[in-house]
């Protein structure tokens, strides 16, 4: 009897410790586990469902790398790049000609100065400078954007910034235009429609939801630039490139418009783990044909310009490892 127990007891004590230490080790792997946030912007946009496609795809491979990632919808590029700054997020997407401000100290970001930990991951999309006129306007050429209702973009928006951009390069001020208003995006179909503007500007990937509605609702034209103009934009300012937005995409707008484009960019800090960085490039980049599913404006995405076009901060290290490996750079 007493030997029985004393078998009883010993199992006893056996599957309490096989208890323990399963518990003890998914402590330990919890512990293990590095937590990353990516701010992306407002979950009407791009940025926030981009965000959410990149941390999908890192989590498919947490058991291997335990890194979780998980989605913040913020502010957009500046709330971004202020975050990363301060260490509040380890990764953020922010429009390149933003990045290029944060990391040079100029603009927006001149007070707090460069920020030399900034590190570039990749590239996505384009967002091309475009200009949408009332179809009856007679702008027909940028040039005729002079002595016209012009929207310039509210102060402190990307829309904003790359319009000064333009205006500093034709020697443009508010007072060029017979009205130069600063009307929110959501706002803009509305008011050109009305005939409250002849045009307004507005930065940000194709197809986009405000032009469309705006070709919905009145006729409009899209105002493209020369191909000189374009050239010269881009050499002056490194963190564009060379844009075409395709013909057929908006009502009445058959042709190919030539501009000048920002990218939106995923940045970081050299302060995050290498290693993390990684792992997320190594997940965007080996589910390439995956990641160009899950959403339509990725869907001309290409691996080499991604690692490479308008970043202006350096690669983090553990975005250059990857890339050397796969062969994308030097």
């Amino acid at each position: 009897m007493v030997s029985s127990m004393r078998k009883i007891a010993a199992f006893g004590f056996f599957c309490l410790c096989l208890m323990f230490g399963d518990v003890l080790g998914t402590a330990r792997a919890l512990a293990a586990d590095k937590f990353i946030t990516i701010g992306t912007g407002g979950v009407t946009g791009v940025y926030y469902p981009a965000g959410g496609a990149i941390c999908r795809l890192l989590n498919r491979g947490r058991k291997e790398h335990g890194i979780r990632c998980s989605v913040e919808s913020t502010g957009g590029s500046i709330y971004n790049l202020n975050a990363l700054r301060q260490g509040d997020i380890e990764i953020g997407i922010a429009e390149s000609g933003w990045q290029y401000q944060a990391m040079t100290g100029q603009g927006y970001f001149e007070q707090l100065g460069s920020d030399h930990k900034l590190r570039s991951l990749f590239s996505l999309h384009n967002e091309p400078f475009t200009i949408v006129a009332r179809a009856d306007s007679g702008i027909q050429k940028v040039d005729e954007l002079v002595g016209k209702r012009v929207n310039i973009g509210n102060p402190g928006s990307g829309i904003r910034a790359n319009m000064e951009v333009l205006m500093k390069r034709k020697r443009w001020t508010a007072a060029t235009f017979k009205t130069a208003s600063e009307l929110k995006p959501a706002e803009l179909a509305k008011a050109l429609c009305d005939n409250q503007i002849d045009a307004f500007v507005y930065v940000a990937g194709h197809p986009n939801a405000a032009i469309q509605e705006a070709s919905a609702n009145c006729p409009i034209k899209l105002v493209g630039f020369d191909q000189d103009e374009v050239e010269g934009i881009v050499k002056a300012n490194p963190f564009y490139v060379a844009a075409t937005i395709p013909g057929g995409m908006y009502a009445g707008n058959p042709e190919n418009i030539a501009t000048f484009s920002a990218k939106a960019t995923v940045v970081s800090s050299e302060s995050v783990d290498p290693e993390v960085i990684y792992q997320l490039v190594r997940a965007v980049f080996e589910n390439f044909d995956n990641f160009r599913t899950l959403h339509p404006i990725f869907s001309t995405l290409d691996k080499k310009e991604m690692a490479s076009q308008g970043l202006s901060a350096p690669l983090h290290p553990g975005a250059m490892k990857y890339y050397k490996e796969a062969g994308l750079i030097p």
